[in-house]
């Protein structure tokens, strides 16, 4: 079948294919620094420029009564601020030659005249907190995938030699290690239960302004990574309208108690007044696996997906080109398989839409991304889809998320 994809670039929701990021920057916009690009063309869907319906937020009434009426912003940042660090990332970077200048009958008439290529040093900053009193701290992947050197520095001054344990580009979750023993600690809170309106307060150091504090509300929870604009990425954001600038990746965003719900994140070039926390659940379970194994395996289906809507099966089936013809107007449409993946080896094809997932309906694509995350690699996984009207069962054994090459 040859279903065009250029027409559905705007639904698309990968689940197969991740990418790495580079040091610091890019869609994140650290300073000094740029994310490398993916080698594949992903969709890119628009956050609204307007945020979510916020609802009116309450007082924390418990927090206020325990403390006398006192500023619980300024409160919760007292007690969680201490544990929160800044860190600098920095690597060498060898300026390549250009193509002219690798050609032997260059060399042969320029000889030693070649330029040599030079070295130079890549710098940001980003933001973290501490998880144990021993030094483990956690951040974004981007803020220290490919450093040399980290250095992290506490509230009080003090500096430390940071030890990348492990980073997860398809999160976006990095641990990091100091050799430090008595550290203050952050509280960790839940994400899961969070409600549109409820306060939100993040620190961290934005613009090299360290210890820096915003507060506002949750926007919106579940946002998804092709919403936000990171299609490449296995996370439900939290979005926000606390102010998050380059330097607050890696951050805690907190609640009205100061726990740790999120980690600050992901801030679009063209977002105003919108931020992006990843789920402290998700990061916690990453962190685990990283300090655990320095590594994360994530299962992987090797299949591209779009959510089905009226207007886009109108599409597809006036598409002259495309042979693919869908009979539905809800449901997650399956757009490619790719080769020797697990859902190709399973019997899974081009134009199947999926309806449950070990037995559980599914109605997004987000919904299987989260179904297929939540199992487990080489053990079976029931698939139904429906196929040309009729259903199947399909078992797959999901793979590990394969690294880019």
């Amino acid at each position: 079948m040859n279903l065009s994809l250029k027409q559905l670039a705007t639904y698309v929701s990968l689940l197969a294919i991740g990418s790495g990021a580079g040091i610091i920057g890019g869609q994140y916009l650290l300073p000094h620094e740029r994310i490398s690009s993916n080698s594949m063309d992903t969709p890119i869907v628009k956050v609204p420029s307007k945020p979510a319906s916020q609802t009116t937020t309450s007082a924390p009434s418990a927090l206020n009564s325990q403390l006398g009426g006192a500023n619980f912003i300024a409160t919760a940042v007292e007690r969680i601020g201490p544990a929160v660090v800044r860190i600098d990332a920095a690597r060498k970077v060898v300026n390549s030659l250009p193509d002219a200048f690798q050609n032997p009958l260059f060399r042969r008439f320029f000889g030693d005249e070649v330029p040599v290529p030079k070295e130079r040093v890549e710098r940001g900053t980003g933001s973290g907190f501490i998880l144990s009193g021993d030094g483990r701290l956690l951040t974004n992947a981007h803020v220290v995938t490919g450093a040399d050197t980290v250095e992290v520095t506490l509230k009080d001054g003090r500096t430390f030699e940071g030890r990348v344990i492990g980073s997860d580009a398809v999160t976006d979750v990095a641990v990091v290690k100091i050799n430090a023993s008595g550290l203050p600690t952050v509280q960790i809170g839940r994400s899961d239960n969070l409600v549109p309106g409820e306060w939100a307060i993040a620190i961290g150091n934005p613009l090299g302004l360290d210890n820096t504090v915003t507060a506002g509300i949750i926007s919106a929870t579940g946002r998804s990574s092709s919403q936000v604009g990171v299609p490449d990425k296995r996370v439900s954001f939290i979005q926000t309208d606390a102010a998050i600038n380059p330097g607050n990746s890696g951050g805690p965003l907190l609640n009205d108690r100061g726990e740790v719900i999120g980690i600050n994140t992901a801030i679009r070039a063209d977002a105003q007044g919108l931020g992006f926390a990843i789920p402290i659940e998700i990061a916690q379970r990453v962190a685990d696996q990283l300090f655990a194994k320095g590594k994360v395996e994530h299962p992987y289906l090797g299949i591209q997906m779009v959510d089905l809507t009226p207007a886009l099966r109108k599409e597809i089936n006036q598409d002259g080109d495309a042979k693919l013809k869908v009979n539905q107007d809800q449901g997650v449409l399956i757009v490619r398989v790719f080769d020797h993946s697990p859902a190709a080896q399973a019997g899974m094809r081009q134009g199947d839409i999926i309806q449950k997932i070990d037995g559980k309906l599914v109605k997004t694509a987000s919904d299987v991304q989260e179904r297929v995350e939540a199992s487990a690699i080489n053990k079976a996984l029931s698939v139904e889809v429906s196929r040309d009207g009729q259903q199947r069962s399909l078992q797959l054994k999901p793979a590990p998320f394969p690294s880019k090459s």
